[in-house]
């Protein structure tokens, strides 16, 4: 669908400030609102929000559709009397610009249970109300979650498929007494799921009053060992004997890799899912549009077609090409839900039926300055090859931030690069990049918050293909600065994009 021009940020919840070791849905996430509305941006892209597991990433999380307890507000929580303030002192001298998960996991989840049992012991009768219509609003994909947690901490954290068969096959029998005997566990998780959907609406609620639209972000593949896959494994290719991935998702060697790189996680089911009216995709994106405006879709080249690797493989280079029913897909999609907010991330080597299915629902791609300098005049990241209809960033979460890039790049690159710009000094190249980006034709705009306070490699949040030290970067609070507000503000109405009030010049 066609999009307005405007222009954004791009930052994670967890990367606010916060004294509790991890950015959370409260009063600094409302504050950052208040910025970028100041600032006279309409765009806010976070990464996906669901519980994290590998690595911390989000984008291996234990579910599709649920939300991330370590967002949850404690301070939100105290003000609904679930926690006292002699339990918001922690006891640990967090770093204010980066989330040491090993401290901040145990500590936080003990709060929220703690929250979880004043909930229970104490006299909230309309709060135990919208929990209960929470849970039935939410059962499709919610009891499901709960109980795959539930039982998952039960069994020492091991993936579904080491649990005993019973279980792990979701033999009836064995669900009814493990519903029985994991009745509170359950609860606490359903609990974590209505206070992070309550904290995260009123967060939606508070930015669309003020001309911001969210922008979520869809994985194509889920994890193996997450509430979607025990509970559907029909939707999958999985080995009848191990329940391991019978067939894994990658892309194949490239420029940048000469192995590929091998993701893990289950091949769909592709056929079985479009005999089925592709209802499980309806129930993800439906899910989604239920708290963001719009979804940013991971991996796009994947719904036409995809790089499957079989079992046993430790690289991705045996691997072999499939086409997806993409086109059906969206267009079951379409037909189901309306016009569909989506835009495609199309990087990488991106073919021409790839351009045709994206071109066909009129998906805007995304196009990123930090490709653009040292290949020549028919690149397609340079601003003067970019369509309308696409998403221009400087990087994205992946990348470096636009100073260590630059820093980086070899000098005959750096000076195309600063002829590009006009020939300005190579200070500030952070600003140089962000009026590039915002005076392209393009439709859409989105500035890592990294790159608006010209952050060097020390920020960045991302290393692809690594395990470790990532997702962790936050920015310390008063950094957002009114100086940094007004010259965004600025180049922002200066290139057409700026949303104002009515009393505003």
């Amino acid at each position: 669908m066609p999009f307005p021009r405007a222009s954004g940020l791009l930052l994670h919840p967890t990367s606010f400030p916060s004294r509790f070791g991890i950015g959370d849905l409260g009063p600094e996430a409302h504050l950052f609102v208040d910025f970028m509305a100041k600032s006279g941006q309409q765009l806010w892209q976070v990464l996906p929000l669901g519980p994290t597991g590998f690595g911390n990433s989000p984008y291996m999380c234990y579910s599709a559709m649920a939300g991330n307890p370590l967002l949850i507000s404690l301070e939100l929580l105290q003000e609904q009397k679930l926690l006292q303030a002699e339990d918001l002192v922690l006891g640990v001298g967090f770093r204010p610009e980066t989330i040491a998960y090993e401290q901040v996991i145990p500590l936080k989840l003990g709060l929220l249970r703690r929250a979880y049992q004043n909930f229970k012991s104490g006299e909230f009768r309309e709060l135990q109300l919208a929990f209960r219509d929470f849970c039935q609003s939410r059962a499709v994909w919610l009891d499901d979650f709960a109980l795959f947690m539930a039982l998952k901490d039960a069994h020492g954290g091991r993936a579904w498929n080491t649990w005993p068969p019973e279980i792990g096959q979701r033999q009836p029998i064995a669900i009814s007494h493990w519903r029985q005997q994991l009745q509170a566990e359950i609860e606490m998780h359903q609990f974590w799921q209505f206070q992070f959907f309550q904290q995260w609406s009123s967060l939606k609620k508070y930015a669309n009053a003020q001309g911001i639209q969210i922008i979520g972000d869809i994985p194509i593949y889920v994890a193996h060992n997450s509430a979607d896959v025990w509970a559907n494994p029909d939707q999958f290719y999985l080995d009848p004997d191990t329940g391991e991935p019978a067939l894994m998702a990658g892309v194949p060697p490239d420029y940048f890799s000469d192995t590929g790189q091998l993701w893990g996680n289950p091949i769909y089911h592709w056929e079985r899912m479009q005999v089925q009216g592709f209802q499980w995709w309806i129930q993800r994106f439906q899910t989604m549009l239920n708290y963001v405006d719009l979804i940013r879709v991971d991996h796009f080249r994947g719904f036409q077609a995809f790089w499957q690797v079989k079992q046993g493989e430790t690289t991705a280079i045996n691997g072999t090409w499939v086409i997806a029913p993409g086109d059906e897909l969206f267009e079951t999609l379409r037909q189901k839900l309306g016009q569909l907010p989506i835009l495609a991330e199309d990087l990488g080597v991106i073919t021409p039926e790839v351009e045709a299915l994206r071109d066909k629902f009129e998906f805007p791609g995304m196009k990123i300055l930090h490709f653009a300098f040292g290949s020549g005049p028919e690149n397609p990241y340079l601003p003067y090859n970019h369509p309308q209809n696409c998403l221009v960033y400087t990087g994205t979460h992946d990348n470096n931030t636009t100073v260590g890039w630059f820093e980086s790049l070899p000098a005959q690159v750096r000076t195309l690069v600063a002829e590009y710009i006009g020939g300005r000094s190579e200070a500030g190249i952070h600003w140089h990049l962000i009026r590039l980006a915002l005076s392209s034709v393009a439709n859409q705009v989105i500035i890592p918050v990294q790159d608006l306070l010209g952050l060097g490699s020390e920020a960045r949040m991302n290393f692809p293909s690594t395990t470790g030290g990532n997702w962790a970067w936050r920015y310390v609070p008063g950094v957002l600065t009114e100086e940094i507000g007004d010259r965004l503000r600025q180049l922002t109405a200066t290139y057409g994009r700026a949303c104002l009030k009515k009393n505003e010049p």
